[in-house]
C-alpha cells in the first residue's frame, strides 16, 4: 500500500510540474509576443512620420533595436529595406500585410520560416503619399524555446521529482504507519482514522466469532485426543494422499514411531505388503480387514474409507490386539480336546470292569478288587468334573465376592483338614502363621490352599515334609507352601500351570491327579489380584509363593 501511495504522489507531482511548466511557458510566450507586437506598431508609426519628413535619410544611423523596416511603393516595389538592398528584392504586392494596409490603412501578418525554427511578425502602415511602411521582427517558436531551455527545465523537473519522492516517501509512511500498527487482536482499542471505524468494528465481530470457533475446535480436539489416547486399540487417520493426520499412543507404540510422523506418508511407518494392501483397498473405497503378527503379538487391522463431498477424503485404520482372543480360542480348543481325552480314560476303565462283571468273568475272590477299581475311577471322574466346573466358574468370574477373609484362619482349617491324609502318606506337616486379612472369596482361598497342599502330599516322598507359612510383608499377605517331594524339572516349570499338564503322568494317575490343580490355583490368584511364583529343584522339592493385597 505504501508503494502505491508513493507512486501516486510522485506521478501527481510530476504531472503538476509538467502541466504548470507548460502553462507558464505558454502564458509568458503569449505575453511577451503581445508586448513585442505593440512595440512594433509604435515603432512603425514613429518611423512613418520620420520617412514622410526626411525620406530615406531618416533611416541613416537609425538604431532599430532589431526591427526590420521595409518601404514599399504603392505598386509593391521595394523602395528601401534596412536589411537588404532594395534593388535585389522581389515585388511585395502579394504580401498579406501589404494588401491589408492598402485596403484598411494598416495590416498585420505572421509567417514561419522554412525550418520552423523562427516566426516573423509583420505590421504595415499606409502613409499619406500612398506608399506603405512595413516593420517586422523575428522570434523563436515555442518549440525552439523549449529546446533551448531543456537543460534548466530538466534540472527543475529532477529537483521537483526528488522533492516529490522525498515528500511522498515521508507522507506514505505517515499514512501507512497507523495501519501497520493496528492491534487486530483488540480492533476497537485502536486510535486511527475515522474512516476505518466500520472496518474495525466488523473485524472485531469476525475476531470474536473466529475465537469462539477456535475454542470449540480446540475443545473438540482435546476431547478427541483424550479419548483416543486412552484407547487400547491403535487409531490412525490418513488424508487422501495417505499422509498421517492423527495417530494415538497405542498406534505409535505398535508401529514404533513418534509424533514427528504426522504429515508424512504412512508407508514410511510400515512398508509391509499387508499394510500397503490395506491402505490401497481403502483408497479405492473398499473396507478391508487383515490379521498380522507384529512385535510378537497378533493384530486385526481394519481400514475404512472416509467419504466427503461424494469423494474419498481420508482413511481410518484401527488396530485390535487379538492375541489373547486367539490364545483363548486355542486354549478352548485344546481344553475341549484334553477334557474329552481325560474323561474317556476313567470311563473306559469303569466300562471295562463293569463289562467283566456283566459277563460273569470276575471270580468271587476278585469282586472286591474290581469294585475298588470302579470306585477309584469313579472318584477320579468326579474329581475331574469338579475341577473342570471350578475352572469354568473361574473363567466366567462366577461366585466371586469382596469379603474380608482372615487368611491365617482359613489356612489353619485347610491344613488341619488334610493333616490326616498327609499322615497316612507318611508326611510331616508344619504350620507357621501370623494374623493377616485379605479381600476376596473365602471359597477361592480354600481352593488355593487345598490344591497346593494336595499337590504337596501327592508328589512328596515317604517321610517327607510340608511347611506352610502365612506372613504379612508391607502391603502384601504372603502364603508359602514348600515340600521335599520329587520336584519339577527346570524345562517343565514354565508349563506346570497349564491345564492337564503333568510332569509325571504315570505318577499323577496313580495318585488320582487330574492335572488341573495348579491351573485352578493360578486362575484363582489372578482373580484376586495376586501374584504367584515357583521355585523347584528336581528330586529335592518345590516351593510356591503367593502374594495377595492386604485388606
Amino acid at each position: 500500500m505504501s508503494k502505491k501511495i508513493f507512486r501516486s504522489i510522485c506521478l501527481i507531482v510530476l504531472a503538476v510540474l509538467l502541466s504548470a511548466s507548460a502553462i507558464i511557458m505558454m502564458v509568458l510566450y503569449t505575453y511577451f509576443t503581445g508586448i513585442q507586437k505593440e512595440s512594433l506598431t509604435t515603432q512603425v508609426n514613429l518611423a512613418a512620420a520620420g520617412v514622410q519628413n526626411e525620406g530615406t535619410a531618416y533611416f541613416t544611423d537609425l538604431n532599430s533595436g532589431g526591427t526590420r523596416f521595409t518601404w514599399i511603393d504603392s505598386d509593391g516595389t521595394v523602395l528601401y529595406d534596412s536589411d537588404n538592398s532594395a534593388s535585389g528584392m522581389q515585388n511585395h504586392a502579394d504580401r498579406e500585410e501589404f494588401k491589408e494596409a492598402e485596403q484598411n490603412g494598416t495590416g498585420d501578418s505572421e509567417r514561419l520560416s522554412e525550418t520552423m525554427s523562427a516566426q516573423t511578425y509583420y505590421h504595415a502602415l499606409k502613409m499619406s503619399d500612398g506608399t506603405v511602411l512595413r516593420g517586422s521582427f523575428a522570434q523563436n517558436t515555442i518549440f525552439t524555446l523549449v529546446l533551448g531551455m531543456i537543460q534548466p527545465f530538466l534540472i527543475i523537473i529532477l529537483a521537483g521529482a526528488g522533492a516529490a519522492a522525498f515528500i511522498a516517501s515521508r507522507l506514505s509512511k505517515r499514512i501507512v504507519k497507523p495501519l501497520n500498527e493496528l492491534d487486530l487482536d483488540h480492533p476497537l482499542k485502536n486510535q486511527t482514522y475515522d474512516e476505518l471505524s466500520p472496518l474495525l468494528v466488523r473485524i472485531d465481530r469476525q475476531h470474536n466469532k473466529i475465537e469462539k470457533q477456535m475454542q470449540e475446535l480446540k475443545k473438540r480436539q482435546i476431547e478427541f485426543e483424550t479419548i483416543t489416547s486412552q484407547m487400547s486399540e491403535g487409531l490412525i487417520l490418513l488424508n487422501e494422499k495417505t499422509e498421517i493426520l492423527s495417530i494415538n499412543d497405542a498406534a505409535k507404540q505398535l508401529f514404533q514411531i513418534d509424533s514427528t510422523c504426522i504429515g508424512q506418508s504412512f508407508l514410511n511407518a510400515d512398508r509391509s505388503a499387508d499394510m500397503q494392501h490395506l491402505v490401497q483397498e481403502a483408497s479405492k473405497g473398499n473396507p478391508c480387514e487383515i490379521t498380522m503378527e507384529k512385535n510378537g503379538r497378533v493384530y486385526q487391522m481394519d481400514s475404512n474409507p472416509i467419504h466427503g463431498n461424494d469423494k474419498i477424503t481420508g482413511i481410518c485404520i484401527l488396530a485390535f490386539d487379538i492375541t489373547e482372543k486367539q490364545l483363548a480360542e486355542q486354549n478352548r480348543q485344546e481344553f475341549s480336546a484334553n477334557v474329552s481325552h481325560e474323561l474317556k480314560t476313567p470311563l473306559h476303565a469303569i466300562m471295562g470292569n463293569a463289562e467283566l462283571f456283566a459277563n460273569g468273568m470276575v471270580k468271587p475272590e476278585d469282586t472286591i478288587d474290581f469294585g475298588l477299581r470302579i470306585q477309584n475311577e469313579a472318584k477320579r471322574l468326579v474329581q475331574l468334573i469338579e475341577d473342570i466346573i471350578n475352572l469354568s466358574q473361574l473363567d466366567e468370574g462366577k461366585n466371586l465376592s469382596d469379603d474380608t477373609v482372615e487368611l491365617d484362619e482359613v489356612v489353619k482349617q485347610e491344613v488341619n483338614a488334610l493333616t490326616d491324609k498327609a499322615s497316612e502318606a507318611g508326611i510331616h506337616v508344619t504350620l507357621e502363621t501370623e494374623p493377616v486379612s485379605v479381600k476376596g472369596s473365602e471359597r477361592l482361598y480354600r481352593e488355593i490352599i487345598f490344591n497346593l497342599m494336595d499337590n504337596a502330599i501327592r508328589y512328596n516322598r515317604k517321610d517327607g515334609t510340608i511347611h506352610v507359612e502365612v506372613s504379612a510383608l508391607d502391603t502384601e499377605a504372603v502364603l508359602k507352601v514348600s515340600d521335599t517331594g520329587i520336584g519339577i524339572p527346570e524345562e517343565a516349570q514354565s508349563r506346570v500351570f497349564e491345564r492337564f499338564y503333568r510332569v509325571d503322568k504315570s505318577h499323577s494317575k496313580e495318585t488320582g491327579g487330574t492335572g488341573l490343580g495348579l491351573s485352578i490355583v493360578k486362575h484363582a490368584v489372578q482373580d484376586m489380584h495376586g501374584s504367584i511364583s515357583l521355585h523347584s529343584i528336581f528330586q529335592k522339592g518345590t516351593e510356591i509363593e503367593i502374594r495377595f493385597p492386604i485388606a
